[in-house]
């Protein structure tokens, strides 16, 4: 196949790129800095896109088969007013120019996988969500809304459409994990805002496994939730990596040293969660490398 990724120089999309090169399919890469991905990986065919401002040059859609969709601004920023439409048009705006880029593209791609995320459900305790649970109110819910929407732009066209609502992934190099990597190795981890919150964690092997099977299933279409079958809570999650780490995990974070941290808005949405389960994945015949939170921190610090 030869595939467009955009999103490409990021965590996921580096290693969906690499994966996607180990199996012999062709890969081009949509970045801003065109000379700098070029030399973290050579073998992608690099293009430059603004995503936010313009379509993807009609070059970097010549012949492709299939589209993953990953781009977008990091959401784990202090919410101020310029970082929330930064934000916002880094995903709608951005997913918009890229479904008209494939709508006018000729041949079009046969697929997009398009990225969302489990934010999309905002703040749900301990209930469990699956793909049928309606939007939450949050701002990020809304992004994921507008976002969902920009892509389902491509239906009726002939293009079939995947999104995945990703959830945590762990990368003890980026992201969550590689925020607490030095807490946790210190013997200072622990529960956050009393831990009960739960965490819709994925690996990153099962990330790009997931967004792989739905760029090769002609079944896999719609939402899908990119999550483990075992979302934990904070707490579970905080005991299972002072255990990989050998370190021990009791030292309570407060949810006012969050809000401190984050921002007030921000910092109430990162002590919420979501217990996501990726019901349509499963019934549809995906199998995860690493189901329990024990098999992903040890993938992730392998």
């Amino acid at each position: 196949m030869r595939v467009l990724v955009t999103g490409a120089s990021g965590t996921i999309g580096r290693a969906v790129c690499d994966a996607l090169l180990g199996r012999g399919d062709e890969v081009v890469g949509l970045t801003r800095n065109p000379d700098a991905a070029r030399e973290t990986n050579p073998k992608v065919n690099w293009h430059p896109w603004n995503p936010a401002l313009e379509r993807p040059p009609d070059a970097a859609l010549a012949d492709v088969d299939g589209v993953i969709n990953l781009v977008g601004e990091p959401i784990n920023q202090r919410w101020t007013e310029e970082a929330k439409k930064r934000i916002l048009e880094s995903r709608g705006t951005a997913t918009h120019n890229l479904v008209q880029a494939i709508l006018a593209a000729e041949p079009r791609p046969r697929v997009l996988v398009s990225q969302s995320a489990v934010g999309y459900y905002g703040d749900r305790g301990d209930a469990l969500v699956d793909e049928e649970t309606g939007p939450g109110e949050s701002f990020d819910a809304g992004v994921c809304v507008a976002w969902e929407a920009a892509a389902k732009e491509i239906s009726g066209h002939g293009v079939r459409l995947a999104i995945m609502r990703t959830g945590l992934v762990l990368d003890s190099d980026t992201g969550l994990l590689a925020e607490l990597m030095l807490p946790f190795k210190l013997g200072l981890g622990g529960p956050v805002a009393g831990g009960a919150n739960y965490m819709p964690w994925i690996s990153l092997d099962d990330e790009v496994g997931l967004i792989l099977w739905a760029l090769d299933t002609e079944a896999a279409e719609g939402i899908y939730n990119a999550t483990a079958p075992e979302p934990v809570t904070n707490r579970a999650f905080s005991k299972a990596l002072g255990r990989a780490l050998g370190r021990p995990a009791v030292m309570p974070v407060p949810k006012f040293a969050v809000k401190l941290r984050l921002g007030a808005e921000l910092g109430e949405v990162a002590v919420g969660g979501q217990r996501a389960l990726p019901r349509r994945a499963q019934d549809q015949g995906y199998v995860f490398r690493h189901p329990d939170i024990d098999s992903g921190l040890r993938a992730a610090l392998a």
